[in-house]
């Protein structure tokens, strides 16, 4: 560690200070949270856990009446998952291994604790190699899978995976593109075609690229999250970026189909609608009870404020030059989630094995906070819907992933396999859990 990075830690004791933003937390879901003044400090409120896996025997906590397992371990970050028509699980394994270069006094603290909240102790280590997709075969459905292969190898960062027929669709860091699959395969050989490439380079801030399709097949949705927190490196570093782009699965022609969104992850199309939704993770940096993640119903056209405005028009201060023009276009989102939970996973629940009151409803993957001192996150919540509208607060319905102040876990993706059961992809476990309903 450097002299300057060394003498910028000796200040981290002052980051739990707050900014004066004691709120109650609860009052940050739904469409109109409580918002504090922004509160920007020389050193962010932090919350750093070391992440030390799960020991033998230990398992996330559900509800009453459910059991939770785990269907695949000893996986190498696995960040996505597309449960397929055959009963078969695809895990997408990831990592980011280009780094960033250093742009600002702050990115050394935040690369520290980044680092450090994916860190893994031996008995979680992570096993190489990544950036993969792998598949799990549970013939029986007994949670004991028959069978796991490596289907693709050798892939750049790979987040979002989708199916249009018999093709397969993977989000690459820098490009979509498509492989020839039939559901029961276990290996592709076949090259990949790319469809079009995505914004990505030596700066690549949100790598993750969150990938669905039209329910009718003839368009991709594809999330490029920011390429800054604020727009610190310049609107140009921005380009196409911030947004869900849509894309012309054979043309690979594509155009914006809206913006302002500062990571949005999570793309799905509620059941039996032609309205996509996503998860956005907010900016940070403004206090820790700002700004709130949030979950929205995605408009065309819209513009939802990065980097100018927050949660409708509330301005962000920091952002130069300032754009009252852009802030008067922004609309707010539908529901926020709560400060700096990181969700990144999103799944409506169509299933018919739970309980009546989970149908419809929303699951959300929270990978958990790292700007508050206060954890906030680690979990996969449960947001009721009615009349295809979020209708009450989030409540926990997978948790246990912080423990003692260590984090066994962190989830990422969520999913409804064909039987009704829910899969979460937990990347600092390195284990795909699935829940299911056991009765009363």
């Amino acid at each position: 560690m450097n002299n300057r990075v060394a003498a910028i830690f000796a200040l981290l004791p002052l980051a739990a200070c707050g900014g004066g933003q004691d709120i109650d937390a609860n009052k940050q879901y739904g469409a109109t949270p409580l918002l504090p003044e922004p509160h920007e400090q020389l050193i962010a409120d932090v919350g750093v856990y070391e992440t030390v896996g799960w020991k033998p025997g230990e398992t996330p906590t559900v509800p009453a009446g459910f059991r939770v397992e785990a269907i695949a371990t000893g996986l190498s970050n696995p960040r996505n998952i597309l449960p397929l028509p055959n009963g078969d699980v695809l895990v997408v394994e990831s990592k980011n291994e280009a780094g960033e270069p250093v742009q600002r006094p702050k990115d050394p603290i935040r690369d520290w604790i980044m680092a450090r909240a994916h860190s893994q102790s031996q008995s979680g280590q992570a096993p190489n190699p990544s950036n993969r997709i792998t598949l799990i075969r549970d013939a029986n459905d007994d949670g004991r899978p028959d069978g796991r292969s490596v289907l693709i190898d050798h892939l750049n960062a790979p987040f979002g995976i989708t199916m249009i027929g018999n093709e397969l669709y993977v989000a690459n860091t820098d490009a979509i593109v498509r492989y020839p699959f039939t559901p029961g395969q276990t290996r592709i050989t076949a090259p990949a075609v790319k469809i079009v490439d995505l914004p990505a380079g030596p700066i690549n801030h949100h790598w993750t690229k969150s990938l669905t399709a039209s329910p009718d097949g003839t368009r991709l949705y594809v999330g490029t999250g920011s390429n800054s927190n604020a727009m610190e490196r310049g609107p140009e570093a921005e380009a196409n970026r911030a947004a869900i782009l849509e894309v012309d699965p054979r043309s690979g022609l594509w155009k914006v189909f809206a913006s302002g969104l500062r990571n949005p992850n999570g793309l799905t199309f509620y059941p039996g609608t032609s309205t996509l939704w996503a998860v956005i993770n907010e900016r940070d940096e403004l206090g820790p009870n700002l700004v709130p993640d949030y979950m929205t119903s995605v408009r065309p056209g819209a513009f939802y404020g990065w980097p100018y405005s927050y949660y409708g028009q509330h301005v962000d201060p920091r952002v130069r030059p300032q754009r009252p023009d852009m802030v008067a276009r922004a609309i707010a989102p539908d529901y926020a989630l709560g400060s700096h939970v990181a969700a990144l996973g999103l799944a409506f629940y169509a299933g018919q094995s739970f309980p009546a009151g989970y149908r419809g409803g929303a699951f959300v993957g929270e990978h958990g906070s790292w700007n508050r001192s206060e954890p906030h996150g680690y979990k996969v919540a449960f947001i009721p819907f009615r009349n295809a509208r979020p209708a009450g607060n989030p409540v926990d319905f997978v948790s246990g992933f912080l423990k003692d102040g260590k984090a066994r876990g962190r989830p990422v993706s969520v999913a409804v396999d064909r039987a009704g059961r829910l899969l979460v992809a937990d990347d600092v476990g390195n284990t795909v859990w699935r829940v299911s309903y056991a009765g009363r």
